[in-house]
């Protein structure tokens, strides 16, 4: 852990966060050398954070082997220049291995995925994860999502109990939901945009003091997520509206053809742009011909914005 916790929070509350893709080789198996040049290229942008094996890395398909392979990488190349956050979950023991695993690399801090079950009590989702908490020193971020949802009152009982919880990522895109979280926890924790595709909520998460997200499009259109994200904070609402209409809406459109396509098109769109990853693994699949082509209209369309 290069950062003070202080800075990790600094650093996730504010400024634009990357989310890398794995890459894999032809065959399927985790490719250091080119997801070492992907991420040099990442740092050489204006981001605050890195979030490595998140859901945009496919955390849910790697092992835990590949998983300490995937973040020792992500340590020894970021250098200290930015906070390494890695991704940990699935099942208390588990997700406690991982935690374990991205502590011995060197990370900054872990972003609590759901549990691996269909229903969750609010109670067992607390315990769930408080017992990981408790077996890290790393920061942790709770990562509100799918079938791990919390309420504003889970919410504040896991913040009391666990000091090194130092914020929650909304997965849901539960406004109300999220609003009476900050509400009711207030700025004992940072608050970070997650839906997939978070631009799209960008100017409602900011209207209620959300001031940054994940952004996934990074990986293939970076020049303008950042500066997406910079004139959203200036407050550049003709810039924003543009950049929307032309870009994030027929990309959200063609994100909803099908499950899993948040992570698929952008795996297709770092092929587009020269800097491919390899074909995401199952149960994902990757876009039809059709859809690479329509992909790539809209990638040069953002060359432009």
């Amino acid at each position: 852990m290069k950062f003070s916790r202080a800075a990790v929070v600094d650093a996730v509350g504010d400024g634009l966060l990357s989310f890398p893709i794995t890459d894999f080789d032809d065959n399927g198996r985790f490719d250091a050398d080119s997801y070492r040049r992907r991420l040099e290229w990442f740092v050489s942008h204006d981001i605050s954070a890195v979030f490595v094996a998140g859901g945009t890395g496919e955390f849910f398909n790697l092992s835990l082997d590949e998983y300490r392979d995937v973040v020792g990488v992500a340590v020894e190349t970021v250098g200290g220049k930015l906070p390494v956050i890695a991704s940990a979950g699935l099942s208390v023991e588990t997700g406690r291995a991982y935690a374990k695993a991205a502590e011995d690399a060197g990370a900054d801090g872990i972003l609590l995925m759901p549990p691996y079950l269909t229903e969750c009590p609010q109670e067992g989702l607390v315990e769930y994860a408080r017992r990981i908490c408790d077996a890290t020193e790393l920061n942790v971020i709770y990562y509100n999502r799918g079938n791990g949802i919390l309420n504003a009152d889970s919410v504040q009982a896991l913040a009391d109990s666990c000091p090194n919880l130092i914020g929650l990522k909304d997965g849901k895109g539960d406004i109300q939901l999220l609003n009476k979280i900050i509400k009711t926890v207030g700025d004992r924790l940072v608050y970070v945009g997650g839906v997939p595709t978070a631009e799209i909520f960008a100017e409602a998460y900011l209207s209620i003091g959300v001031n940054t997200y994940s952004s996934a499009v990074f990986n293939f259109v970076p020049d303008m997520a950042v500066r997406f994200y910079k004139e959203l904070r200036k407050g550049n609402r003709e810039v924003v509206k543009q950049i929307t209409n032309d870009f994030f809406i027929p990309f959200v459109d063609l994100r909803d053809r099908k499950a899993g396509y948040a992570v698929s098109l952008i795996k297709a769109g770092a092929e587009i742009i020269g800097r491919p990853a390899g074909s995401v693994r199952a149960p994902l699949t990757m876009p039809s011909i059709e859809e690479r082509q329509q992909l790539a209209t809209l990638v040069e369309k953002a060359r432009q914005l």
